[in-house]
């Protein structure tokens, strides 16, 4: 088919497609006239096309096909190809009507996906009608294009394929997208608590849940300096003399404070007395 394609593109750039639309007619019975020399630029077009055609042959076919004209040789090559070109037609269409766009992927890769399928066809000498090739497209597309397709059904847009291509990207741009759900649990650190081995018993994770864990506290280094003493080797929370003078402070603390309570408990007394 792609053979056959390239040749009717030639031989319409050089004005003698129509060798191949049917065979050379009779010649006239009048030597001259328009109708002798129509006829015989009919057979000079031919014997071009039929050089032409057997040039772009592979050797089998040359041998086998040598002696026909253009339009015969032509026939001959679609009976010999004939079901193979109808297997090809049948594949496509299948792709055709089975292709559906995924959620998230792009629309313009999609529809010029679409596109090649329907230009297959029109090769394969099956074409479908723009109005049909477009019902097909819209019926392709995931459920996030529902309001486009009902928009263009109610309106009775009728437009090309390019056209409704460009239309698809600029709604492409209005539906939102989803998120990855995966992503969406590992942004929110969703955990789950691991279960213990032995039933009933509790894991080591549950046992140890609660207790404050002590730090250790760190050691004054040898060139430490004390803030309060100003000697070497410690700081002022293991300074004995700021620890002395600490607990005295304390004592002499608790001493007022019992005086008082004395004091206060025997006013009290007096006079409850009196």
């Amino acid at each position: 088919m792609d053979w056959y394609r390239n040749l009717k593109i030639v031989l319409r750039a050089e004005k003698k497609a129509y060798v191949l639309e049917g065979p050379i007619p009779e010649a006239p019975a009048a030597n001259t006239g328009p109708a002798r020399r129509t006829w015989e630029k009919h057979v000079d077009d031919s014997q071009d096309v039929t050089c032409l055609m057997l040039a772009m042959m592979i050797p089998e076919l040359q041998k086998n096909l040598e002696n026909l004209g253009a339009y015969e040789m032509s026939e001959q090559l679609k009976n010999m190809f004939q079901q193979q070109a109808r297997h090809e037609r049948f594949e496509v269409m299948r792709s055709l009507i089975t292709c559906r766009m995924q959620e998230g992927t792009s629309v313009s890769a999609h529809v010029l996906k679409m596109k090649s399928f329907v230009d297959q066809l029109e090769r394969l000498n099956a074409p479908l009608s723009n109005e049909l090739a477009t019902d097909v497209i819209l019926n392709s597309l995931p459920n996030s294009y529902h309001q486009f397709v009902m928009n263009y059904n109610m309106n009775g847009w009728e437009r090309t394929i390019p056209e409704l291509h460009q239309m698809l990207k600029t709604a492409e741009t209005n539906i939102p997208t989803k998120g990855n759900p995966v992503l969406a649990i590992r942004e929110g650190r969703i955990t789950k608590k691991k279960q213990s081995k032995g039933k009933g018993k509790a894991s080591k994770q549950d046992k140890g849940k609660g207790k404050k864990v002590a730090t250790p506290k760190a050691k004054p280094h040898k060139d430490a300096k004390c803030f309060h003493c100003d000697e070497i080797g410690h700081w002022k929370r293991n300074c004995p003399k700021y620890l002395a003078e600490l607990k005295l402070k304390k004592l002499q603390i608790g001493e007022s404070s019992g005086i008082h309570v004395i004091d206060l408990f025997s006013f009290s007394s007096k006079s409850w007395v009196d």
